[in-house]
């Protein structure tokens, strides 16, 4: 029955609403957020539960009302999953119209005008079941089409929803309620600091972020549609999940709804706002704020909300500067450490509007006040906590600002330690921290002057140094009043290393054999001294890790000795560390050493070598062999390489290269005649022999009149007997024939002769 008069009461709501569609199309919502408190139990699984809803809109230029018939309602389930459980209409209990809390002594303000509805209303609902919820859902359309970070702000809604989970019900919860109406007017290029945290009855942990509005609705106000999901006035309100808003990016986003420099940001654990906004606009920004009890997390509430940033021009405001200070809670926190007089930096502004104004701190009863100094210095009287103020224009007249200040006088903190290590002993330094304060010192902090290394928070740490050296130490010592001090003491570490490690890159060598010995002690640098025999008579003194030159064979001892800067010593001797052998000496003789060319190419190579016992011969431009003495005939002509690498029987080796020179040969024979009879039998006239490697030929045959009868460049074309071989027969006689052409190393070789024809 309740679902039939549900949608009696919409058909007659639709009726009105298209009567009047232009009341529908809200287009000042600015805000709102849900809270529940719980009222009692109403049964053995059920209970009671009270919903506020406070619905904010801009009430300049007529925009649409709150409406009489707001539809909640219930879903049951997930967020992802869920059904309707319950919808109905309420009318707001109360509208109030509220006074802006703008910022003080400026100009250019704008006309902003907000009104709250106030909607409250009573549920009893069963609890859910495990990992089930109740999702109370408000939605409406539309945003002010002014806002700057949003997309299509005109024509999307708003949703506003709290969700009742489990844990919440069977814990009784009462939901975070704001402390605080957000503030309407911002000014543009000034600090932002605004309290958005709010109040919990139970006391459970509260954290706040910035998080993305939800879009609901839609700008449809006529026909059947009004009422859905698209609609101005979704009817019931539709299920979650729900889209959030889309930010304009890169700009804007749910973390950074407004931009500024610094950034407008949300502290996590005060929820307080902080930034300089600097970006004149409308800004649509959603706080959430989490519930957590013993680390579950109970309720999120989220509210959302428009922010108006618009230029002001300041007339008087109070800024202080001291040595130690911060800006909490509407007051100057001024700190001084040791020191009973402190000098207040007047930085208010602006002069030009400031006639007068005081000093004043009450000092154990008595108030101390100055009037005549712009940065005045005060001298308190102890220890101990101070109140005073900064008044400007404290007569009336222009507009007047007031700075509250709280002055904290803490004793003094002396930092300081000892430290004791053996010298000589390459161990940890213990240091003992000798700070001293009227409080309680609370933290310590050394730094042990090594870069990269970690520092310590114990009060007494130790430290073992990687490197030698003067390592200036400090101490950061703070107390229970977070004064510190500091105390820098420079530890002069130079022990001997416990050890001496030395490893030579070659235990056995050949003379003659160039040594390095890397030496692996420590702690050592070039500040200690460093002294090396080599057992052959030769040292070295300053080099940590040096390089020496055996050239005779034999065995020999190494000793180092190792002094630090501060004359810790420790020495050690290596016996018979280093083996030198005699190196071999690689030679050989070839057979023919001289006169080899194309046609005689074949050497035999004999071994000649002193101390060898392997051999490795390398020979021409690709052949191997590990005889002894081999016998190799060349393929190739020109300068070609033998090279032989010997190898004594403890692995030192030598080498011998020879290069043989084989002489590119031409052998060329000519007939003295021919007989064309076309027999096959010397029908033609044709040169003979071993022209490789040879250019530039040429053969020319001539009549006994001079006339050139035949000629080539091709030392395989032959002379046929007519006239440059294509003519008719030539006579019966003797011709006179020239060769000539170049040797492959440029040798010119010419050839001539007589041809005689004979028919």
């Amino acid at each position: 029955m309740q679902f039939i008069k549900r949608r009696f009461f919409s058909l007659i709501a639709l009726f009105v609403l298209l009567s009047s569609p232009l009341s529908v199309l809200a287009k000042h919502i600015i805000g709102g957020d849900i809270t529940y408190e719980y009222v009692g139990d109403a049964g053995p699984s059920s209970k009671k539960w009270r919903f506020t809803m406070k619905i904010y809109r801009d009430c300049n230029g007529g925009g649409a009302p709150f409406d009489n018939d707001a539809a909640i309602s219930i879903y049951r389930g997930t967020y992802a999953t869920n059904t309707l459980f319950d919808d109905f209409n309420i009318n707001y209990m109360t509208k109030t119209r509220l006074i802006p809390d703008t910022p003080q002594c400026v100009t250019q303000i704008p006309d902003v005008c907000v009104e709250e509805a106030i909607y409250v209303f009573e549920r009893t609902l069963p609890v859910s079941a495990v990992g089930q919820s109740y999702f109370i859902v408000y939605q409406r359309c539309c945003r002010n089409e002014s806002i700057s970070n949003i997309v299509n702000p005109g024509g999307v809604g708003a949703t506003y929803m709290v969700e009742l989970t489990q844990e919440a019900q069977l814990a009784n919860n009462n939901s975070p309620v704001f402390k605080n109406f957000p503030p309407m007017v911002i000014c543009n290029n000034f600090p932002l600091e605004f309290d958005q945290s709010a109040i919990d009855l139970e006391g459970d942990l509260l954290l706040y972020e910035f998080c993305a509005p939800f879009e609901g609705g839609g700008p449809i106000v006529q026909g059947p549609d009004l009422f859905s999901c698209f609609g101005a006035k979704p009817t019931p309100s539709c299920p979650p999940p729900f889209d959030n808003v889309a930010f304009i990016v890169p700009t804007y986003s749910p973390g950074a709804p407004m931009g500024g420099s610094p950034p407008v940001s949300i502290d996590q654990l005060t929820g307080q706002l902080n930034g300089t906004p600097n970006l004149v606009g409308q800004f649509v920004v959603g706080v959430c704020v989490k519930e957590f009890r013993g680390g579950q997390l109970l309720s999120t509430i989220k509210r959302e909300f428009q922010f108006n940033v618009t230029n002001c021009t300041p007339d008087v405001f109070t800024k202080i500067e001291t040595d130690s200070f911060e800006y909490l809670q509407d007051r100057y926190q001024i700190k001084s450490c040791g020191s009973k007089t402190v000098l207040f930096q007047n930085l208010s502004g602006k002069q030009d509007f400031i006639d007068s104004y005081r000093w004043e701190f009450d000092m154990l009863g008595n108030v101390i006040t100055d009037t005549q100094n712009w940065s005045p210095t005060f001298t308190f009287p102890d220890t101990g906590s101070y109140q005073g103020l900064l008044i400007l224009n404290p007569n009336g007249g222009n507009c007047s600002d007031t700075a509250r200040i709280t002055v904290n006088i803490f004793p003094t903190i002396h930092a300081d330690f000892s430290y004791d290590y053996d010298t000589c002993v390459a161990g940890p330094v213990m240091f003992t921290d000798l700070s001293t304060s009227e409080g309680v010192v609370t933290s310590w902090k050394w730094n042990f002057g090594i870069p990269g290394a970690p520092s310590s928070t114990q009060q007494n740490p130790s430290f073992l140094y990687p490197v030698p050296g003067n390592h200036p130490v400090t101490l950061f010592a703070v107390d229970e009043n977070i004064c510190s001090d500091a105390e820098t003491k420079v530890i002069s570490w130079f022990p001997a290393p416990p050890l001496i490690i030395i490893r030579p890159d070659s235990y056995l060598g050949c003379a003659p054999a160039d040594i390095f010995f890397d030496n692996l002690s420590t702690p050592i640098d070039d500040t200690y001294k460093i002294e090396w025999t080599f057992g052959d008579g030769g040292s070295s003194n300053g080099v940590i890790s040096p390089t020496h030159l055996y050239t005779e064979e034999g065995v020999y001892d190494v000793g180092v000795a190792i002094t630090s800067p501060i004359g810790c010593y420790i020495e050690k001797s290596f016996n018979n560390l280093i083996r030198v052998e005699p190196s071999p000496i690689a030679d050989f003789s070839v057979d023919p050493s001289d006169g080899l060319s194309t046609f005689n190419n074949t050497v035999h190579l004999t071994d000649q070598s002193v101390g060898a016992a392997h051999w490795n011969w390398l020979i021409g431009p690709g052949y191997t062999t590990l005889e002894q003495n081999p016998t190799y005939t060349f393929s190739d002509t020109g300068a070609l390489q033998i090279r032989l690498i010997v190898t004594h029987p403890e692995g030192c080796k030598d080498s011998l290269t020879k290069v043989l020179d084989i002489r590119p040969e031409i052998r060329w024979f000519m007939p003295n005649a021919f007989t064309p009879n076309a027999d096959s039998n010397n029908d033609v006239f044709l040169g003979k022999g071993f022209l490789e490697g040879a250019t530039n030929f040429n053969m020319g045959i001539w009549n006994r009149w001079g006339e050139q009868v035949f000629e080539t460049a091709d030392p395989t074309v032959a002379w046929n007997g007519r006239l440059r071989n294509v003519g008719g027969m030539s006579p019966a006689g003797v011709y006179v024939y020239i060769v000539t052409f170049i040797g492959p190393r440029g040798d010119k070789y010419e050839y001539k002769g007589y041809a005689t024809l004979i028919l």
